[in-house]
């Protein structure tokens, strides 16, 4: 079909970039309220030592779900305290318990109207319906723009994935109530406020429990996804691990998730209907419960100490003392730590995300005119986009300059000698990179931006392919991290690797992946690895199962990069 394609995706952004700009406002109060009820709760969950907390919540499942799981919760808490992971499951309750809470607020109500309103439920279904399907991953695009990297747009992201469960039980338990009940009231001359409260509702609830109990199971589940926008917690954790290939600390990780999940879980389940109320009854026990957690948010909330006087002028201060960082696992994140302690910046916090998080918590900034520092790498798109400069580094924590290698399996040569030679002879420079960054990131496809730079340089690609065989019809498989010079050189090299005859797949993984890939002989080469410096880690640990091709670009570089209208000029001004 020869229909123009229409320009859903210019339109959307468009569309962002406008709430972006005017309801910025709003973001910046919504922002300042969860990360205020967020602190508020962490305070709360972290007073005393952990063996406070553990026995409180093994009371709770033992009052509601029985002695058995009690005993389970007390080894599984102590037991996620044992490997060090308790920050991590505070932060991660927290997060739950905070977007279970904006469930409950926004959902029920919801709900309710949709069940007294069929043009409301008939609106709000399909919203569900997408809500539901949409990959979790997408929530996260304009969670960042509007409310910036870290936690809130993670907390947001979480809450739109998991709110659709309690608005569909809370509707589906108000439909259920006998219809006799609802004359019943009505003939005694109910008002529609007390038919809901006295009625509907007190009916309704075990179904609307069951959707508040998934919910918070659907939020949970989004806390490794949160992770790639800086969240912190047990996801943040399960992430680093896996870029990092340490199946040690992931399945640590995990196991703390599990045991997190289970508890909340029964927990959230045997609220109404707890297992000892004989004993003790509920709005008893609660009582004691919201009463312990109200005297120790005030107490912990007065004699909180106060962070260290800091000049409110200072780009420590402007800047919250964050570091918008990339992948946990990337090389320059290393860097980017050793910097921290070498030039002791204690009150520094390295954020951690993703690529494109970074890039968008970038231009928000740049937009606005307002002070970032972030970890950056040279050649990128990033320095022809906006106008850029590198702290500069004294004692060298980011390395000298660089070269990007390229790196295959062993057996290569003899199994495909011809795609060995181009991949061999594959050699360009920063300027060629950038073109096609700048193409791909003016929305043109991978694909055609490596065709557009090769059309335009045949004499370069002619020296790459100079004496190999051509291919027939060979399955070549390439590896790349998500980085915008690793997708523009990967699909450069990709393409010209088909244009001679082989079949060439590309697969997007974490820099741990990329290398164990290559060294075990599953994937067949990558022109990725940054050396000497920011893939060191990995290059030793797998280097005697790599064959090392040499540099294919030449000149680059890492560091701290600062948009060029803060005045700031070295990485020991941040002291």
């Amino acid at each position: 079909m020869n229909i123009p394609k229409i320009p859903l995706g210019d339109w959307v952004d468009a569309l962002v970039s406008w709430v972006t700009v005017a309801l910025s406002g709003f973001f910046s109060l919504v922002t300042t309220a969860i990360e205020s009820l967020l602190d508020i709760i962490v305070n709360v969950l972290s007073a005393g030592p952990p063996i406070i907390l553990i026995i409180v919540l093994t009371l709770l499942v033992i009052y509601t779900s029985r002695l058995p799981l009690g005993i389970f919760t007390l080894i599984s808490l102590l037991l996620i305290d044992n490997l060090g992971y308790w920050d991590s499951s505070i932060q991660t309750i927290a997060i739950v318990l905070l977007s279970g809470l904006l469930t409950i607020i926004v959902g029920i109500p919801v709900g309710i109207w949709c069940a007294q309103r069929k043009t409301v439920l008939r609106i709000v279904t399909p919203i569900l319906d997408f809500m539901q399907t949409m990959p979790a991953f997408v929530y996260l695009i304009p969670s960042i723009l509007f409310f910036g990297i870290g936690v809130v747009p993670g907390i947001i992201a979480g809450f739109i994935f998991a709110i659709a469960p309690t608005i569909r039980m809370t509707n589906l338990g108000i439909k259920e109530v006998p219809n006799d009940l609802i004359e019943a009231a009505d003939a005694f001359g109910s008002s529609n406020s007390q038919k809901l409260f006295k009625v509907q509702l007190p009916i309704a609830t075990p179904t609307i429990m069951a959707g508040v109990n998934q919910s918070i199971m659907l939020a949970l589940s989004m806390v490794v996804t949160a992770s790639l926008v800086g969240a912190p917690g047990l996801g943040a954790d399960v992430y680093r691990a896996v870029s990092q290939i340490d199946v040690g600390r992931g399945f640590e990780a995990g196991l703390s998730i599990v045991f997190i999940a289970v508890i909340l879980d029964r927990i959230s389940q045997n609220l109404r209907n707890p297992a000892y109320e004989n004993l003790l009854k509920k709005k008893f026990a609660f009582s004691i419960l919201a009463v312990l957690v109200i005297v120790t948010a005030i107490v912990t909330g007065v004699t909180k100490e106060t962070a260290k006087n800091k000049d409110g002028n200072s780009i420590g201060a402007q800047t919250n003392y964050h570091i918008i960082g990339i992948e946990p696992g990337a090389g320059i994140m290393a860097q980017a730590n050793k910097a921290i302690k070498e030039y002791q910046l204690d009150d520094w916090q390295l954020a951690e995300g993703s690529s494109a998080a970074m890039a968008a918590e970038l231009k928000k900034a740049y937009d606005h005119k307002k002070p970032i520092i972030i970890t950056g790498w040279a050649p990128h798109w990033m320095f022809s986009t906006y106008d850029l400069k590198f702290l500069k580094d004294p004692n060298k924590s980011f390395g000298e300059v660089e070269g990007i290698h390229t790196i295959v399996r062993k057996g290569l040569k003899q199994d495909a000698p011809g795609a060995y030679t181009i991949l061999d002879q594959f050699t360009w420079k920063p300027a060629d990179m950038e073109k096609v960054m700048v193409d791909i990131k003016d929305r043109m496809d991978p694909v055609e931006a490596a065709d557009a730079w090769i059309k335009a340089n045949g004499d370069k690609v002619a020296q790459w392919t100079k004496g190999a065989t051509a291919g027939n019809g060979e399955k070549i498989n390439l590896v790349y991290v998500a980085w915008d010079t690793e997708i523009a050189s990967t699909n450069v090299i990709a393409k010209v690797l088909e244009q001679h005859g082989y079949d060439v797949k590309l697969s997007q993984v974490e820099v741990g992946p990329m290398f164990a890939g290559v060294a075990n002989g599953s994937v067949d080469g990558m022109v990725a690895a940054w050396l000497p410096s920011t893939h060191n880690k990995y290059y030793k640990q797998y280097k005697k199962d790599l064959v090392d091709l040499g540099t294919n670009l030449h000149g680059t570089k890492n560091g701290l990069v600062v948009p060029k209208y803060m005045d700031i000029d070295s990485i020991e001004d941040l002291k």
